[in-house]
């Protein structure tokens, strides 16, 4: 295979934010016990997934998928009480992210974010040409909303991303954290919430007060469709217009669009969730007893601890290799040391966790 030619050229014309910016990727591993990606660990019954695939065999293939998947967003209509012009599909609720940022960032304007959150907001704020502004949070992670505020007042901020749960951290927001930037900025605020199913407050409801609203949710999380990579987002009719301009056409495949259709028909649908917090509870508390932890509050379907008398690396890599568990390690940031992040497996994945942490670390 002939060497490709050197990349100087090519490279000159990628703008500078985007070639420092590091991307976002996830190293490969395989585990008898995979908590590292937030996942549900809890598949789709086997009668459920024959009624998508006998559906699916109804689909004819060689035509592109709806434009409009009008009974999927009728759906989701009927369950958030919310136009269905109103809402977007996009493949997995990141590419709504991306969406949202792509029609509203100009040069040097301003995102501000909580700090540690969801590095994809900060990469794709670089890759837009905004400039990304973290607000620390505080104490066990919590929201600062006082010093939120502030900063994105002061800095005239054009977008403020609110993710909460919070991910890594898993702190939620205060009830009337979102009213509050609205009145006190003029931004489009962007209330990422992935994990909202597992606890905290919702913005659904001021989705009716102000037209700066909008909520990003997904299947991925509560209803155990990461395969599928669907999510959704929630704005005011003609907010959503214009997001939409930034969605590349059929970008939900047919698959995914029969899956959440069928999967959201059934009143069942993200049946495990108390079964998760409940074991999300379970495992906190007993993680608590390991003194050389610190363990932080969680509202999410993880719980991020701190390591406190060896390195995260080396604890990460003796729960792969010895215990067959692999979490995430987020150590890397500088607001995270000595961190981990364990998504929330089921009772015997969370017993098998803290047991091998509490045999790794020492127990009192």
């Amino acid at each position: 295979m002939k060497p490709p030619p050197e990349p100087a050229a090519g490279l000159d014309l990628i703008k500078p934010a985007v070639r420092e910016q590091p991307p976002y990727s996830l190293k490969a591993y395989s585990a008898a016990r995979k908590l590292n990606q937030n996942e549900s660990p809890y598949d789709l019954p086997a009668a459920l997934k024959r009624e998508i695939a006998d559906r699916l065999t109804a689909v004819p293939w060689n035509r592109y998928p709806e434009f409009t998947p009008g009974p999927l967003l009728d759906l989701l209509a009927a369950r958030y009480d919310w136009p269905s012009d109103g809402i977007l599909v996009g493949n997995g609720s990141n590419e709504l992210i991306q969406a949202s940022l792509a029609v509203t960032l100009e040069g040097g304007d301003r995102v501000v974010a909580p700090s540690p959150t969801f590095s994809l907001y900060r990469l794709l704020t670089n890759v837009f040409g905004g400039r990304y502004v973290p607000v620390a949070l505080g104490p066990d992670f919590r929201y600062q909303i006082d010093s939120l505020i502030e900063v994105a007042a002061r800095e005239r901020a054009r977008v403020v991303v609110l993710n909460s749960p919070n991910n890594p951290t898993g702190s939620a927001l205060p009830p009337d954290a979102v009213e509050r930037v609205l009145a006190a900025t003029d931004a489009l605020v962007v209330c990422d919430e992935a994990y909202q199913e597992f606890g905290g407050p919702s913005a659904v409801g001021l989705l009716g007060a102000s037209p700066r609203v909008v909520v990003l949710r997904t299947l991925s999380k509560a209803f155990g469709l990461a395969g599928l990579r669907l999510g959704f987002a929630l704005a005011h009719p003609a907010v959503a217009r214009e997001i939409a301009k930034a969605k590349l056409p059929y970008n939900v495949n047919a698959l995914s669009l029969t899956a959440a259709t069928t999967l959201l028909a059934h009143p069942e649908t993200a049946a495990h969730v108390a079964e998760i917090v409940a074991t999300r509870d379970r495992g906190f508390a007993r993680l608590r007893g390991i003194p050389a932890l610190n363990v932080y509050p969680s509202a999410a379907n993880f719980i991020l601890v701190r390591c406190l008398t060896l390195p995260a690396r080396e604890v990460f890599r003796r729960l792969l290799h010895d215990h067959g568990i692999l979490v995430r390690d987020v150590s890397a940031a500088p607001e995270l040391a000595e961190c981990l992040r364990i998504s929330v497996g089921t009772p015997e994945d969370m017993d098998a966790v803290v047991d091998a942490l509490g045999e790794i670390l020492g127990r009192a």
